[in-house]
C-alpha cells in the first residue's frame, strides 16, 4: 500500500446510555464490531442475540432481519436478501463480520446474496446512519455485524456439543447442523458446521404475474385470467431452491498479556436464480420463445466462500498506550453462475450453449485499534489496511476486472462533561480504485485509476433529562468514493433486465446527516422516537433512460387507484427495444443531489401475567426519499406498522409479530406502484431440562401465516418473484 503518510483520524461519534433492541429489553451489551468496544451506545441501533436465529426459521440474513424498525430487504428469491437501512443500500450498507467487512461479491449483482454463516452465533449488531462510519468507509446507510466466537477472547469453562435439526413447509426443506467447542491443553477449540437443502418455494395461488407483451388493450383482462389461471396451477416459484454447506474452524489461546487465535471457515452454496432477462428477442418480436425457453433451462449460482483470520489483543500498559487490538484476515470469494437444461428439454436444435460466468474476490485486510485512554476521556486511535481484487469472467461479463486499495487513519474521543456526553469522531480513507471500460462499438480499452482521499466526521450530544427520559443529538459527515461497479460497470445485467452503463467520472458522494434520538422508561413503560434527515450530495443511483418512461408513468398514475395488479406490477415497458439492446432497459449510474428523512418510533408496556412476562408494543418507521428536482428515489421500501406481542415464563418462550406494509404510491424513475401487504409470525419455544446439564430446545415457528401475495418494492423482480406464502416449521437444538 503506498498511502501511509495521507490520512489522519477517524471515527464516529458512538452515543451513550441504552440500547434498543425490538422487544426493548434495555442492558449493557458490549458491540464487539465497534473500533471503540463501547459499551454504552445512544444512536439507533439493535443487538440481536444469537438465540434468535436459534430458535427462528432459517433464511437470509436480510429475511432474518426485516422486522426491526428501519431494517428493510432487497429480495431476489429466498437465497438473496440484501438488507436495506433507513433506504439506503448496496455499497452504503455494509455486512461484518465479526468486526471486518464480508468480502463477497453481493455488491456486483442483485442477484447475489450475502454469504454468511448464522450457525451458532452470539448476536447481530445493526448501527443505523452515518454513525457506522466506526466500522467500514463509506456507511452511510449503516452497517450489520455478525457475531459468533470462534476465536475466543475468554477460556470455555465447560465442553459443549450442540446438534440442531429443522424442517420447513414452505420449501419442503430441512437443516442440520453441530458445533463443539471445549478447551483443550489451554487452548479454546470450536468447531461448527451446517447444511441446508431446500427446494423451490411454494406462494400463494396467482401470486405470480407473467408479464404478457404485444396484446391490444382491449384484450388484456383476458390475457390476465389466463396468467392467474397459469400460476394457481404452479403455486411455487421455479428455480428457488437454495443449498448451503458451512464449516468453521478457530483456535485461541488467552494469557496474562491478553489473547491470540486463528480460524478458518467455508460455505459452498448453490441457489437457483428464479428470474433471468434476455438480450434478444425472437425475429418476430415475440418474447414468448425466450419464456418458455427460460422455463426448460435451468440458472443457478454457486458459490464457494474461503477466509483466513487472525485476531488478538495484547495489554501493553505503557505510559501512552494502554491496549492494542489487532486482526487480519485473507479472504478467497467465487460466484459461478451457470445455464444447464432441465431433463427432456435437450433438444433445441443449433441453439448456442451458455458459457457460465465467474465472479471472483480476493480480499486481504489488517488493522490495529491502540487505546490511548486516560482518566479525562475514552479514545482510540485506528489504522486498517484493504487490497481486494474484483473480476467478472465469462459469457456475461459486464464489468472488466479491478482492484481496490484502501489504508485508513482514525480518532475517536468520548468525554463526559457532567452536563451531558461528548463523542467525537473523525476518519480519513485514502483510497484507490483502478479498472478499465470496454467501448462497446470499436472495442477500445480506456484505463482509469481513481485516487482520491475521503474525510468523514460525527458529533454527538447526550444528556438524561430526566430520571426517566434521555436525549441524544447527533450531527455526521460521511463521504464515500463510487464502488467499482459505478465506475467501471458496462454491458448488459440480466438479474436486473437492463444494459447497465457505470461512470469513471463521478464524484464523491457526501451524506450530511442530523438526527434525535428520545428514550423514556417508567413502571413497565416505554417508548423510543429517532428524527432523521440526510442530505446526500451527488447521490449515486442506476436510472433508467427517461425515453419511452413518461407515458408509462403517466398511465400508471391514471390507473393506480383502480389496483389493477397485472398492469400495476409491470416494471420493464415496452421500449427495451429503442436502445439496441434488445429486452434490456439501458440504464445508466448517474448523480444527483437528494435528501432522506424519515422517523422510527415504538411504544410498549411489560405486564406480570401468570407466572411470567408479557410485553406488548407497537411501531412505526417512514422513510421518504428526493432527488433535488423533485422526482423520488427508485427502490424505497413503504412505511411499515409493526405490532410485537412476546411471553416468557420459565422455560417456555412465545413471539408473534404482525407487520402491516403500506401502498408505496412514491416511485421512482420506470418503476410502479407495489401494493401493501400484512405478514403475521409466530414462535413459540420450550426449553426441557434434561440429565447431567443437558438441554433440549424445541421451536414451533409459522411464517406468513395468513398466507398473504407480498412483494418487496425494493426487488428487481417483485412482479416475477412474490416472497414465499405460508411457512410452518420445526427446529430442535441439543445441547449437551
Amino acid at each position: 500500500m503506498k498511502k501511509f503518510l495521507n490520512a489522519i483520524i477517524i471515527l464516529i461519534a458512538f452515543h451513550s446510555n441504552n440500547i434498543i433492541s425490538q422487544d426493548q429489553d434495555v442492558e449493557e451489551v458490549v458491540v464487539t464490531s465497534s473500533f471503540v468496544n463501547a459499551t454504552e451506545v445512544l444512536n439507533p441501533i439493535y443487538v440481536i442475540d444469537g438465540d434468535d436465529f436459534i430458535d427462528g426459521a432459517t433464511s437470509s440474513l436480510g429475511e432474518a432481519i426485516d422486522s426491526y424498525l428501519g431494517v428493510s430487504i432487497a429480495d431476489y428469491g429466498a437465497a438473496v436478501g440484501q438488507p436495506i437501512i433507513r433506504g439506503m443500500s448496496g455499497p452504503r450498507v455494509k455486512i461484518l463480520k465479526n468486526g471486518m467487512v464480508n468480502r463477497d461479491v453481493s455488491g456486483l449483482g442483485v442477484d447475489h446474496l450475502n454469504d454468511v454463516d448464522l450457525n451458532d452465533i452470539e448476536q447481530v449488531e445493526i448501527v443505523m446512519g452515518p454513525s457506522s462510519l466506526l466500522y467500514a468507509n463509506g456507511t452511510n446507510g449503516g452497517i450489520i455485524n455478525v457475531v459468533d466466537d470462534t476465536i475466543s477472547a475468554i477460556n470455555y469453562e465447560l465442553p459443549e456439543f450442540k446438534v440442531g435439526y429443522e424442517t420447513q413447509s414452505v420449501n419442503d426443506g430441512s437443516a442440520e447442523s453441530f458445533n463443539f467447542r471445549n478447551n483443550i491443553g489451554g487452548f479454546n477449540v470450536n468447531f461448527g458446521y451446517k447444511n441446508i437443502d431446500f427446494d423451490n418455494y411454494d406462494v400463494p395461488h396467482g401470486a405470480v404475474l407473467h408479464e404478457e407483451e404485444g396484446h391490444d388493450d382491449h384484450d388484456e383482462e383476458e390475457h390476465h385470467d389466463e396468467d392467474e389461471h397459469h400460476d394457481e396451477d404452479m403455486g411455487f416459484i421455479n428455480n428457488s431452491d437454495y443449498a448451503v454447506e458451512a464449516t468453521k474452524f478457530g483456535i485461541s489461546k488467552v494469557t496474562d498479556w491478553g489473547f491470540i487465535g486463528f480460524s478458518m471457515d467455508n460455505l459452498e452454496s448453490v441457489y437457483g436464480i428464479p428470474f433471468h432477462g434476455d438480450e434478444h428477442e425472437d425475429e418476430h418480436g415475440d418474447e414468448h420463445g425466450d419464456e418458455e425457453e427460460h422455463e426448460e433451462e435451468r440458472i443457478f449460482s454457486t458459490t464457494d466462500s474461503e477466509s483466513f483470520t487472525v485476531k488478538g489483543s495484547y495489554n501493553v500498559d505503557g505510559n501512552l498506550v494502554n491496549k492494542v487490538d489487532f486482526t487480519y484476515r485473507e479472504s478467497d470469494y467465487t460466484l459461478t453462475e451457470a445455464h444447464e437444461e432441465e431433463e427432456g428439454h435437450d433438444d433445441h436444435g443449433d441453439e448456442e450453449e451458455h458459457a457460465p460466468t465467474t465472479f471472483a474476490n480476493e480480499a486481504v485486510e489488517y488493522g490495529a485499534i491502540f487505546d490511548i485512554s486516560n482518566d479525562n476521556a475514552d479514545q482510540k486511535v485506528v489504522i486498517n489496511i484493504v487490497d481486494e481484487d474484483n473480476s467478472i469472467v465469462g459469457e456475461e461479463a459486464f464489468m472488466n476486472p479491478a482492484n481496490n486499495e484502501e489504508f485508513t487513519i482514525g480518532y475517536y474521543i468520548s468525554k463526559d462533561l457532567d452536563l451531558f456526553n461528548v463523542d467525537l469522531g473523525m476518519r480519513i480513507d485514502q483510497i484507490d480504485r483502478s479498472g478499465s471500460v470496454t467501448d462497446e462499438d470499436h472495442g477500445d480499452i480506456d484505463n482509469y485509476s481513481i485516487d482520491d482521499t475521503t474525510n468523514s466526521f460525527a458529533v454527538s450530544i447526550g444528556r438524561n433529562l430526566s430520571d426517566n427520559l434521555d436525549i441524544s443529538l447527533g450531527y455526521a459527515s460521511v463521504e464515500r468514493l463510487p464502488s467499482v461497479i459505478e465506475l467501471f460497470m458496462n454491458g448488459p445485467h440480466m438479474a436486473t433486465g437492463r444494459f447497465e452503463v457505470g461512470d469513471p467520472t463521478l464524484q464523491s458522494e457526501t451524506s450530511n446527516n442530523f438526527d434525535i434520538t428520545l428514550n423514556y422508561e417508567k413502571d413497565g413503560f416505554y417508548a423510543y422516537a429517532s428524527f432523521y434527515v440526510t442530505d446526500v450530495d451527488n447521490y449515486i443511483a442506476l436510472i433508467d433512460e427517461e425515453e419511452g418512461h413518461d407515458d408509462h408513468e403517466d398511465e400508471h398514475h391514471e390507473d393506480e387507484d383502480h389496483e389493477d395488479e397485472h398492469h400495476d406490477e409491470d416494471e420493464h415497458g415496452d421500449d427495451h427495444d429503442d436502445h439496441g439492446h434488445g429486452n434490456l432497459i439501458h440504464a445508466n449510474y448517474m448523480q444527483e443531489d437528494a435528501e432522506f428523512d424519515g422517523y422510527e418510533f415504538e411504544i410498549g408496556r411489560t405486564f406480570d401475567l401468570g407466572m411470567g412476562e408479557l410485553k406488548a408494543s407497537f411501531g412505526r418507521d417512514v422513510v421518504n426519499a428526493e432527488f433535488s428536482d423533485g422526482h423520488f428515489v427508485p427502490r424505497i421500501n413503504p412505511a411499515r406498522n409493526i405490532y410485537s406481542l412476546s411471553y416468557k415464563q420459565n422455560d417456555v418462550v412465545f413471539k408473534l409479530n404482525f407487520k402491516d406494509v403500506d401502498k408505496q404510491r412514491d416511485i421512482g424513475e420506470g418503476e410502479t406502484v407495489t401494493k401493501g401487504y400484512r405478514m403475521l409470525d409466530t414462535r413459540i419455544t420450550k426449553t426441557f431440562n434434561l440429565r447431567d446439564n443437558n438441554e433440549l430446545r424445541v421451536s414451533i415457528f409459522g411464517n406468513n401465516l395468513l398466507d398473504e401475495v407480498a412483494r418487496n418494492h425494493s426487488s428487481w423482480v417483485k412482479n416475477e418473484v412474490p416472497l414465499p406464502g405460508k411457512n410452518i416449521g420445526v427446529k430442535f437444538n441439543l445441547t449437551f
